[in-house]
C-alpha cells in the first residue's frame, strides 16, 4: 500500500513568510526553509522579528487571506488523491494552514501550532513531533505504508530519502546541485507522472 507525502509551502503554495514579507515590507521575513535547515533557530529569528515590529497572528492571517494556491496545484492533487492516498506534511501552523487547505479541497495536513498570546502576540510555536516529516514517513512505514515523498527545500531531504521513491519540485539550484541522485521537476504533470510510476 503506497501513501505519497507532499511539502505544503513552494510545492502547493507559495512561501507565507515571503508573501509576509512583501506585505509588511520587511525584508527579514524573506528567509524560509529553502535558506535556514534549521527550523528551530528560523522560527525563533521570525518571532523576534514579528516582536520588534508589533505585528501578531493577525496580521500574518490577513496576508494569507489574499494568498491563492499555486496555479495547477488543486487539479495536480484530485488527480493525485483518484489514484492514491495523500498527506501533506509541512512545519507550518494550523493557524496558517486552514483557508489554504480549503482551496485545495480539504486534504489532510499534518503540521504544527503556534502559541499565541490574548493580544495576539505569536509567543512561541509547539512542534508536533521532533523531524516532524521524517517521524511522520517512518511510522507509515511502521504500519505497512510504502511512502512516497515529495518537496523542495532542506526540511523535505529526510522523508525524500527515506521514502520508497522520492522527488524535488521547484527546488532551488543548490540543493538541486548537492542531491544529483533525486530527480527534480518543474511541472505538476511531470512529478505526477514520476508519482504515479512509483506506485
Amino acid at each position: 500500500m503506497n501513501i505519497v507525502c507532499l511539502d505544503m509551502e513552494g510545492v502547493l503554495v507559495p512561501e507565507i513568510w515571503i508573501a509576509f514579507s512583501e506585505a509588511t515590507g520587511i525584508p527579514e521575513l524573506r528567509r524560509t526553509t529553502r535558506d535556514e535547515p534549521d527550523y528551530d533557530k528560523l522560527m525563533k529569528f521570525r518571532i523576534g522579528i514579528l516582536k520588534e515590529h508589533g505585528l501578531g497572528l493577525k496580521e500574518i492571517q490577513q496576508t494569507i487571506a489574499g494568498i491563492d494556491v499555486m496555479p495547477g496545484a488543486k487539479d495536480f492533487l484530485d488527480s493525485l488523491r483518484e489514484v492514491t492516498q495523500v498527506i501533506i506534511l509541512s512545519d507550518t501552523f494550523e493557524q496558517f494552514a486552514g483557508p489554504l487547505m480549503k482551496k485545495l479541497g480539504m486534504p489532510t495536513i499534518f503540521c504544527n501550532t503556534l502559541e499565541v498570546a490574548e493580544n495576539g502576540e505569536i509567543t512561541g510555536f509547539r512542534m508536533r513531533v521532533k523531524d516532524s516529516k521524517l517521524a511522520t514517513v517512518k511510522a507509515l512505514q511502521s504500519i505497512g505504508f510504502d511512502t512516497i515523498a515529495s518537496g523542495d527545500s532542506f526540511n523535505d531531504l529526510a522523508m525524500i530519502k527515506a521514502s520508497k521513491a522520492g522527488f524535488l519540485f521547484r527546488s532551488t539550484e543548490q540543493i538541486k546541485r548537492d542531491h544529483p541522485e533525486l530527480p527534480a521537476f518543474e511541472e505538476y504533470d511531470e512529478l505526477l507522472a514520476a508519482i504515479k510510476a512509483a506506485l
